[in-house]
């Protein structure tokens, strides 16, 4: 069983947080793909949690798209949108219910574009708030700006007085600059800063977000303005008035819904990413300049913190080893150290600390003791970068394929002779890598499995220490 939560015989979509009486409460868009019958319908489904780790399931009936929920009064109240076909419509839609069970569509609150500031067709994913600078309800959305071009993608606005009628604003945020809408807008306060979380499926396709010292702006782009990588989407945010935590999903790879697979391919590392798959949740801290990082969620780590004995083969290099630590010394080539075989459910703990005018280092998923197809996560000190490479590019017909790993890339500050922290979790086909408790890369490997963990450094002289490798708790 995956660490990571997906509904059985369908997967996970868009997250919809929501906190209650001690206890998370996010619901999600629950997606049956192929397997669809009497008993299995596409719905919105409410899990309870309160470790994220274990969660149980809550189907409301509802069926439409991403919105939000909130209670007021001990009313909750749900905003989410349906999806017109012939002429394509969107429509945004309020539900009520006294329990979180049993759910009352409201038709006559049912409303739409009013296609002078907004295009009738991207108005959907409704997320509501009280904004008490102006005293009133704020509902925010994915839309596209009315305007020339097609780069019209926007997060518009409306507000309200009472939760049943609104008025059309400008939006929120309109860079005019991507062929998309802004879907599962998400906005909350953190000390002074306030924070618009959006997903881009054009131009780029990741959650972003924006921050500003007001809600009319200007919204300011951050240096790293990303929580994950693409494998990462949909994301949006939710608090126990404590702690903040960012809930999006890791894609599958199953149905390959684009078809741009190589010819002549038959696994899944090559097939184009699909909607839905398996919940994914960072905890989401602010730094002293207002910039958001990502840190796994502790909970996700003490589940797997069985910790085993470590076994270190060198296989190529001249490495010093003692207990939970290895250095090698190569400024000119490539050194290369085997660890212990993955369980279904492993992590990989270390410190490291390197030095090298052109230095990499990096992990080894899935290898054998050839140290060649496998998956591996470099750490490239001369691009400041953390990178995914997969087995398939590490094989000699590697280069007569597209690689597939368009934004799993992740920028890293980190320098050579500074040393940093690295968490490393597997999990049936996932994988998601922390640095720093401020950087996270998530993505999916499907084709290699078994073999062991594997560390490497090229072009430097690295210290890795303090590795620990940990199974799932029974």
């Amino acid at each position: 069983m995956s660490l990571y939560f997906r509904p059985e015989k369908g997967v996970l979509g868009d997250v919809i947080p929501f906190y209650d009486n001690g206890v998370f409460k996010p619901f999600y868009l629950r997606n049956y793909r192929g397997n669809r019958d009497a008993n299995h319908q596409d719905s919105w489904v409410m899990l309870s949690t309160t470790d994220h780790v274990h969660f149980t399931e809550h189907d409301t009936k509802i069926v439409g798209g991403t919105g939000s929920v909130i209670k007021v009064d001990g009313i909750y109240h749900m905003f989410f949108c349906t999806f017109q076909v012939m002429p394509e419509k969107n429509y945004i839609n309020h539900a009520v219910s006294t329990n979180l069970d049993t759910w009352t569509e409201i038709p006559e609150d049912r409303f739409a574009s009013d296609n002078q500031i907004y295009a009738p067709v991207h108005w959907r994913d409704p997320f509501v708030f009280w904004c008490e600078e102006e005293n009133c309800w704020w509902m925010i959305f994915a839309a596209q700006k009315q305007g020339m071009t097609t780069r019209r993608g926007c997060v518009g606005l409306c507000k309200s007085d009472d939760l049943h009628h609104w008025s059309y604003c400008d939006p929120i945020y309109a860079p005019m600059n991507a062929q998309c809408a802004f879907e599962c807008p998400d906005l909350f306060k953190m000390g002074d800063w306030y924070y618009l979380v959006f997903s881009s499926y054009a131009d780029r396709y990741q959650t972003l977000y924006r921050k500003s010292r007001s809600l009319n702006g200007p919204w300011e782009t951050p240096e790293i303005d990303t929580f994950d990588t693409r494998a990462f989407y949909a994301a949006k945010t939710g608090t126990d008035g404590v702690h903040r935590y960012v809930y999006g999903w890791n894609p599958t790879r199953e149905n390959n819904e684009h078809h741009f697979d190589p010819i002549g391919y038959d696994g899944k590392d090559c097939n184009t990413w699909d909607w839905g798959g398996n919940l994914i949740v960072h905890e989401l801290w602010q730094d002293e300049n207002g910039d958001l990082f990502v840190k796994p969620v502790p909970s996700v780590l003490e589940a797997v913190s069985e910790e085993e004995i470590i076994s270190m083969k060198p296989l190529t290099g001249e490495w010093k080893l003692a207990e939970n630590s290895a250095s090698v010394n190569t400024p000119y080539g490539y050194s290369a150290l085997l660890l212990n075989p993955l369980n279904e459910t492993s992590r990989l703990s270390f410190d490291i600390e390197t030095t090298g005018e052109a230095a990499s280092v990096g992990v080894a998923i899935h290898v054998d003791e050839s140290f060649a197809v496998g998956y591996y996560i470099n750490i490239d000190f001369a691009r400041s970068c953390m990178e995914f490479k997969s087995g398939v590019r590490m094989t000699e017909r590697g280069g007569q394929m597209f690689p597939y790993e368009v934004e799993l890339e992740r920028p890293l500050s980190s320098k050579t002779g500074e040393c940093f922290h690295v968490d490393v979790i597997v999990s049936g086909t996932i994988l998601e890598v922390y640095v720093d408790n401020r950087i996270a890369l998530g993505t999916r490997m499907f084709d290699i499995t078994g073999g062991n963990f594997g560390l490497y450094a090229s072009d430097a002289e690295a210290n890795f220490m303090n590795i620990q490798i940990f199974k799932k708790k029974i």
